[in-house]
């Protein structure tokens, strides 16, 4: 089994990509689903709308959306409660804990996948170690994959290696730089600390440069504007082992639109 996980989408840019791209990905990489992190993909640049979120997945771009700390900047909890597929941090204290969790039924396989939010150097919500660990008590299948949106590399990697063994693969959105530290952990584990951005290359992070450079020099509020100009996909493909639900490797992925 291949899953294609796709890194936070930003702006128009990042959504172009998936249109352009996520076709031919599926067909080249051999795909059986594809997670995308949309916690940015409203056209500001943050936050996910129910009109956009449902075409995506109506149109075949994504078979499960994913978010993190900007999960209700355009919708309400609504858009998590009433759409199994897409789904906001698991242990965030305003919604109930399986609106970060998602069980994809692909024929052959079934795909159990998470999304939980870290606390260093961001918002305190529940503790994402203890959340993972109630989801995987109630796990139902062998492939099972988590977006852990957190800030601290640190963060990212111990909950990779408290889950090691127990899921299929982790990896880390949010910090919209891609690492180059894909690996298989001890137990089985498929892991990267952020999968990258999918938006905007000449950009910082996904914003108008000038604009992150003015924020970061006089620490004002600034309003950020989604960059423009040649835009990239990036992401990791996992691909699991049929008989264990454990990865067997780990691809790095890296898709300009040409």
């Amino acid at each position: 089994m291949k899953v294609l996980c796709i890194g936070d989408v930003v702006g128009d840019a990042g959504v172009e990509c998936l249109r352009r791209l996520v076709p031919g990905l599926r067909r080249t990489l051999g795909a059986n689903a594809v997670i995308v992190n949309g916690e940015n993909a409203d056209r500001s640049g943050t936050g996910i709308s129910q009109k956009l979120a449902d075409e995506l997945l109506q149109g075949g771009f994504a078979d499960v959306i994913t978010t993190g700390n900007h999960c209700f900047r355009r919708a309400g909890t609504e858009l998590f409660t009433d759409n199994e597929r897409v789904l906001c941090p698991g242990n965030h204290p305003a919604v109930n804990p399986g609106c970060g969790v998602c069980r994809l039924d692909l024929g052959r396989y079934t795909l159990e996948v998470y999304n939980l939010q870290g606390t260093a150097f961001s918002e305190p919500l529940q503790n994402p170690f203890l959340q993972l660990e109630q989801y995987i008590k109630q796990a139902t299948s062998k492939f099972r994959i988590l977006d852990f949106h957190a800030e601290a590399t640190a963060e990212k990697k111990a909950i990779a290696f408290y889950a090691d063994g127990k899921l299929s693969a982790v990896f880390g959105t949010h910090t919209h730089v891609q690492t180059a530290d894909e690996q298989i952990l001890p137990g089985g584990t498929g892991y990267i600390t952020d999968a990258g951005m999918t938006g905007p290359t000449l950009s910082v992070l996904g914003v108008v440069p000038e604009l992150a450079v003015q924020r970061q020099m006089w620490h004002i509020p600034t309003h950020f504007d989604v960059a423009d100009g040649q835009s990239a996909l990036e992401g990791v493909l996992f691909t699991l082992e049929d008989a264990t639900g454990k990865c067997v490797e780990v691809k790095r992925i890296c898709q300009p639109v040409s």
